[in-house]
């Protein structure tokens, strides 16, 4: 997370105890409060990758017809995770996250691993991160990125947030997939189900939290959204998306 400015009494002032010497939290014009809340919120806002990275990887099978069990795969992004944050924090002592990226799980899934094995693929996967830590370590990925257009830099930002925002649509099913077209709106064309009720809530109650200027307003909405979805799914017993159709009549598709 980053922090705004602050003034330069604070910024000067005598850090507190071994912790925020360390980090040099009050030098970066900070406190343990907001780095704590800041941490919260990134943690929440990244946890999904937990799930959707198995998801992805899992329901497809190689070559040979093999395919990779969902507990592993979740195991295993939420330990890299954790050891690249850690350590990156206690190294560099900046507050970065880490976590696998969404895009080059999609391209291993549904281009490579139909080719090959999955141990091959994944062998793919740590070659191209040699890659490009020898691209980071030599200079050239930053030659290669200044020499992107800044046109296009910002198009695959948008691209990627776009379709990390499909990705919540469809797990809230105010999207869902169709024979024509491909993608309609709701389920069966409607949007009048619980979960999409309480997505579009969620949703709003974090815009008006950030737009009020809450601390830890993001953090506050996720919270209380999830809260929520549990009280529901106890009384209503919704459950996942399943059936013949692969839509839970309980949710009121």
């Amino acid at each position: 997370m980053t922090t705004a400015p602050a003034s330069a009494s604070e910024t000067t002032a005598e850090p507190k105890n071994a912790l925020d010497r360390y980090f040099e939290i009050t030098r970066r014009g900070s406190t343990l409060g907001t780095e704590i809340r800041g941490g919260l919120v990134t943690f929440v806002t990244m946890a999904y990758i937990v799930i959707l990275n198995p998801i992805i990887l899992s329901g497809v099978t190689d070559v040979e017809g093999n395919s990779l069990a969902f507990s592993a795969i979740g195991a295993a992004t939420a330990l890299s995770a954790a050891v690249m944050t850690i350590l990156f924090g206690l190294i560099s002592r900046l507050p970065f996250a880490f976590a696998a990226g969404l895009g080059i799980n999609a391209f291993v899934a549904f281009s490579v691993a139909g080719e090959v094995t999955w141990p091959e693929a994944m062998a793919l996967v740590v070659i191209n991160g040699l890659i490009i830590v020898l691209l980071a370590a030599t200079g050239l990925r930053k030659m290669i990125f200044d020499a992107v257009p800044i046109q296009l830099k910002i198009a695959i930002t948008v691209g990627i947030g776009l379709f990390i925002a499909f990705i919540g649509f469809v797990n809230s099913g105010f999207v869902t997939s169709g024979d024509n077209p491909p993608v309609e709106l709701g389920v069966h064309g409607s949007v009048a189900t619980v979960p999409t009720l309480l997505f579009v809530l969620t949703l709003l109650t974090i815009g008006v939290l950030v737009a009020l200027k809450v601390k830890g307003g993001i953090l506050i909405g996720l919270v209380g959204g999830t809260v929520a979805a549990v009280i529901i799914e106890a009384i209503w017993k919704i459950g996942p998306m399943f059936g013949p159709e692969g839509v839970n009549p309980a949710a009121g598709g």
